[in-house]
């Protein structure tokens, strides 16, 4: 299978392909890995090998073409720093047969987990990272209709019930909401990883697609080389406010028309650099 396409991974390079022209959605490769790492919040055996394009902050965003001031925006409560210096991250994507792989490597200068109006499903309203989910692609435009999902991670280090949360849609449903089964997901939180902020966290994390996919839509089949999805990232930074900051890479919204297409592609080799 592998062998097989082994030339779409070499000319899409586990990069994003920025949109060719007005508001086409972004292009994404995401490789396969041939070893499952270990999810202990710590990236290294595997961020070389996936797809990331870098670091992210609001300053990068606004030169987007999925760029929205309403929906990308950080919020001021008075004792700030630059908005280049509040958030800035880098996000990581793979696969393997089983597992969607998901990473974040973020400094943030406030860790806010507190709901003022505390329900399960009010992931929006905490520092949270969601990956949002169509698979299979296609041209139907839905909010969180068949096929539609969020795996959405809380970055509370006490992992409560609703720390990892999933939204999802049916053939003949729209915005469901539960906990993600605890079959279905391994995730890890490590806060102040680098030892220079309260806030900075790396997130890991991997999502059964039969557990999760498969269970809610009859069109969806196993992970294969050559498969599109679609693929949004919201994160969420509310820096103590009601309802605060966010980050939207790759889509506007709930509207997975917008969302950037996602290639599964095989194995990345990681970058060399010159022998002196």
């Amino acid at each position: 299978m592998i062998l097989r396409l082994a030339l779409l991974t070499v000319l899409m390079l586990g990069r994003a392909v920025p949109a060719a022209q007005g508001d086409e959605p972004p292009r994404i490769a995401a490789p396969f890995l041939e070893s499952a790492p270990l999810i202990d919040a710590d990236l290294a055996e595997w961020k070389a090998l996936a797809f990331t394009d870098g670091i992210w902050d609001i300053h990068r965003l606004k030169h987007t073409s999925w760029f929205r001031p309403q929906a990308n925006r950080l919020t001021d409560h008075g004792d700030e720093p630059t908005p280049g210096e509040d958030l800035q991250a880098r996000y990581y994507l793979a696969w393997d047969e089983k597992y969607l792989y998901l990473g974040a490597e973020v400094q943030d200068n406030v860790n806010d987990v507190h709901d003022p109006k505390p329900e399960a499903n009010r992931w929006y309203f905490m520092d949270c990272v969601a990956w949002f989910i169509e698979a299979p692609r296609d041209t139907t435009n839905e909010r969180f209709g068949q096929g539609d999902h969020a795996f959405c991670f809380v970055i509370d280090a006490r992992m409560p019930a609703y720390g990892a949360w999933w939204r999802y849609g049916t053939p003949d449903l729209n915005y469901q909401e539960e906990s993600l089964p605890a079959e279905a997901v391994d995730y890890q939180i490590r806060m102040d990883p680098w030892g220079r902020g309260l806030g900075d966290f790396i997130l890991e994390a991997r999502v059964d697609m039969g557990l999760t996919l498969g269970q809610t839509d009859p069109d969806w089949k196993p992970l294969q080389i050559g498969d599109t999805y679609s693929v949004e990232i919201v994160h969420t930074d509310p820096d103590g406010g009601n309802y605060g900051g966010h980050f939207i890479l790759y889509g506007t919204g709930d509207d997975d028309a917008t969302w950037g297409e996602m290639t599964l592609t095989g194995p990345l080799k990681p970058l060399k650099r010159l022998e002196r």
